[in-house]
C-alpha cells in the first residue's frame, strides 16, 4: 500500500478528523508483522539520505505536529535513527522567547530550514502560530487568519528557491489513547520527566485544538508541501507509515552521487606509486 496516497490531505479539500480512525493499522496485524517492512524502509532511508548529503543539490524538510502525547519525540527517535547525523538536524520549537516575540512569527523558524544536502526535522513548527496562538487567543483572529497565507508562501519559497521537498505529518491519536499515554507517564520513571500540568489543562481544549488542526491541514496542504494525517494510536504503525513516506519521497528526489572533482587517472597513478613504494620498503 502507498501510504502517501492513503494519508495525504488533497490540496483544496477540507479535513474532518472525526472521519479518520486513529487506530487504523492497514493490513499489518501487529508490530512483529510490520518489523520487516519497517526495517526495509529505514535501510532505504539510510542509503538515500547519504546520497542526498553527497549530492547537495536538494533538501528535505520534515514537519511533525500532533496533539500532546501523539508521539513526535518517539517518531524522531525511531524513524530518524536511520539517518546519518552529519546530514540531519532536529529542531524543537517551544514557546517563543521575548526576542522571538518581537519579530514576525517566521523569524525564528527560517534559520533552521535545511541547507542543500540536509534533512531538517521540525518537532513542532511554524504551525504552532496557527494552533496554540489560535486556541489561546494569543493574537487577534485577523492576525492568525492571515498566517495561513504567509506559511504557504514561505513553504513555496523553500521549495522553489532552494529545491526543498517538504513533508508534513500530523500524528493523530484519539482522546482515549492520549489519556492512556498520560497514565503511562505517571507510572513509568523513564517517562515521568515528560509530565506537565499543561497536559491536562490543554486536554480540556481538545475540541478547540482539533478545529485548529483541521483548519491548518485544510488550508496548508499543497502539491509542494503536502500534509499527511498518520493514524498513531499504534506507535509501530505510525513509525511504519512515516518511514515509508519519507523513503519513497527521498527516492523520488533522485539524489545522485556527485562527480569527482579530481583527475581519477592521476590519483590512481599516485596510489600505485605509493603502493610500489610500500612493497620495496617491506
Amino acid at each position: 500500500m502507498d501510504f502517501r496516497k492513503e494519508f495525504e490531505v488533497k490540496p483544496g479539500e477540507g479535513v474532518r478528523l472525526s472521519k479518520i480512525d486513529p487506530a487504523y493499522h492497514s493490513a499489518h496485524g501487529s508490530e512483529s508483522e510490520a518489523k520487516q517492512d519497517l526495517d526495509h524502509y529505514k535501510e532505504k532511508i539510510r542509503n538515500l539520505q547519504r546520497t542526498l548529503y553527497g549530492d547537495r543539490s536538494k533538501a528535505l524538510l520534515v514537519v511533525l505536529q500532533g496533539i500532546d502525547g501523539a508521539g513526535k519525540d518517539g517518531t524522531c527517535w525511531h524513524v530518524m535513527s536511520a539517518m546519518d547525523p552529519q546530514g540531519v538536524k532536529v529542531t524543537g520549537f517551544k514557546q517563543p522567547t521575548p526576542a522571538e516575540r518581537d519579530h514576525d512569527f517566521l523569524w525564528r523558524i527560517h534559520p533552521h530550514a535545511p541547507a542543500k544536502g540536509e534533512i531538517a526535522v521540525f518537532n513542532r513548527s511554524h504551525y504552532e502560530d496557527v494552533l496554540v496562538a489560535r486556541v489561546h487567543d494569543l493574537v487577534p483572529k485577523p492576525v492568525w487568519e492571515q498566517r495561513y497565507d504567509f506559511i504557504n508562501e514561505w513553504e513555496r519559497l523553500l521549495h522553489t528557491e532552494n529545491q526543498t521537498t517538504i513533508l508534513k505529518f500530523f500524528l493523530y491519536i484519539s482522546k482515549e489513547e492520549q489519556l492512556e499515554r498520560f497514565k503511562r507517564r505517571l507510572y513509568d520513571p523513564s517517562r515521568q520527566w515528560k509530565i506537565s500540568n499543561a497536559d491536562y489543562t490543554e486536554r480540556e481544549r481538545w475540541d478547540d485544538y482539533i478545529a485548529a488542526f483541521e483548519a491548518a491541514l485544510s488550508k496548508c496542504s499543497t502539491s509542494h508541501a503536502p500534509w499527511y494525517v498518520i493514524p498513531s494510536n499504534h506507535k509501530w504503525f505510525r513509525n511504519l507509515a512515516v518511514s515509508q513516506i519519507i523513503a519513497d519521497t527521498l527516492e523520488d528526489m533522485h539524489p545522485k552521487w556527485p562527480e569527482p572533482t579530481v583527475d581519477l587517472d592521476e590519483i590512481r597513478k599516485l596510489y600505485h606509486s605509493a603502493e610500489q613504494g610500500n612493497e620495496k620498503a617491506s
